[in-house]
């Protein structure tokens, strides 16, 4: 917020980083990250502390909302306070979530329209910016630094949220108003961008080493993901994903200082390809980037090409197993040879449509199981070819006996020696 990138003070004691949480900038963005928030504590941790707290909701949200419990504390409270009038769930078309709020203020009438969600998208929606308390045009300049702090977060492997709200006028929007989220009747453009917050979303210690095993055992690993592609490959380098030293198209065009298109695909052996590319692309296209790089990256996807992308690497023969967790991704679970579910956030339709469920949401726990299935497969392969040892030189002499008419070499006795 205010053009400037700040460290959030995350101790229990509010001891750590130090910032003005009087400045108007963060007090908008508090206001906005406290209200535009569906997660909730769970009941009955009164003495618990509030890093330590369970919570009821999205896992992003969950963050928020112990950060904004810390910096303001009794978010309920505040939420009491203002009195949600309406709201626009976040869904993965829009990648933004709205909520309107009658405000505490018993001098201001109006209404105040909270947005959160992909940058990009909140961004798009703003023509003005509040900056050290001033509400300024959202010009090109603001446009172009907005773009490098998100950069800058995003490089980092953080997934950032950007923040937005506007106060409806009185006179259009009384109190009382009868919202309508479905067909929404109230404005979502000319909206005021506040700022950007990131959070990290670390990897489980044992992927890394999962995926490397993934490799060596032939298996390709291709991560989609909802998240911004610059987080998406930084958090695919830092899991193994993309590999030291492989380069996308991107990353060579700015090795050799050259556009994009003048960049041959075929020697870059990761990709990273944005959601929106992905519509566009013929079914042949998409082929030959599944055929071509060894490591991919799916940015910004909706879990409806989760689909395509299945089909893309079934269309190649490959065996796909999907990994999954909402409603949304089931026509993909259900597609896939092998769907997994998540046991703890999976929803329960994911639930019924795929053919296994991990219950720790580990995707290490996969590899284990391609480990422990693999040397099942082994040893019945093993057990085979010693049963088939044994069996067939005992019936060879029974059936030269019957076919050549010879003497029968080994008698009943003998063969029962044999196996013992």
């Amino acid at each position: 917020f205010d053009n400037q990138i700040i460290e959030a003070d995350t101790t229990e004691d509010q001891s750590g980083v130090q910032y003005d949480r009087t400045s108007p900038g963060f007090k908008a963005l508090s206001r906005i990250a406290s209200l535009c928030n569906r997660a909730e504590f769970k009941g009955g941790q009164d003495g618990v502390s509030i890093l330590k707290k369970e919570v009821a909701g999205d896992a992003s949200e969950a963050a928020l909302l112990k950060c904004m419990e810390l910096a303001l504390g009794d978010i309920m409270g505040i939420r009491k306070r203002n009195k949600k009038a309406a709201e626009i769930p976040f869904n993965s078309t829009n990648k933004y979530q709205v909520s309107v709020h009658e405000t505490e203020d018993p001098n201001d009438p109006r209404h105040l329209l909270v947005m959160k969600g992909a940058p990009e998208r909140v961004l798009e929606r703003c023509s003005t910016i509040f900056i050290n308390g001033k509400e300024k045009v959202l010009d090109e300049e603001m446009k172009e630094a907005f773009n490098n702090a998100y950069l800058e977060l995003g490089g980092l492997g953080e997934r950032v949220l950007g923040f937005c709200d506007f106060l409806l006028p009185s006179d259009k929007f009384p109190i009382g108003f009868k919202f309508n989220t479905d067909d929404p009747n109230f404005p979502l453009e000319n909206l005021r961008f506040v700022g950007l917050m990131s959070m990290i979303d670390p990897p489980r210690a044992a992927v890394p080493d999962a995926v490397a095993k993934c490799r060596s055992a032939g298996i390709k690993v291709i991560m989609v993901t909802g998240d911004h592609p610059i987080t998406a490959k930084a958090i695919a380098k830092s899991v193994g994903i993309i590999s030291e030293g492989n380069e996308t198209v991107e990353d060579i065009a700015a090795r050799l200082n050259i556009p994009v298109s003048e960049v041959n695909p075929r020697e870059a052996k990761a990709a990273v390809v944005h959601g929106a590319e992905l519509r566009e692309v013929s079914s042949e296209q998409l082929d030959e980037i599944l055929r071509y790089h060894t490591e991919i990256v799916f940015a910004r996807t909706s879990p409806q090409q989760k689909l395509i992308i299945v089909e893309g690497c079934q269309r190649l023969g490959a065996i796909v197993a999907v990994t999954g967790d909402g409603v949304n991704d089931s026509p993909a679970l259900k597609k896939a040879d092998i769907g997994v579910a998540m046991g703890i956030a999976g929803s329960d339709v994911s639930k019924q449509a795929a053919d296994m469920i991990l219950l720790d949401d580990n995707f290490a726990s996969i590899v284990t199981g391609v480990e422990e299935g693999r040397l099942i497969f082994d040893n019945l392969k093993k057990s085979i070819a010693y049963t088939l040892t044994s069996n067939i030189p005992e019936i060879s002499p029974f059936l030269a006996f019957i076919l050549c008419d010879i003497p029968l070499p080994l008698g009943t006795v003998t063969i029962l020696c044999i196996d013992l």
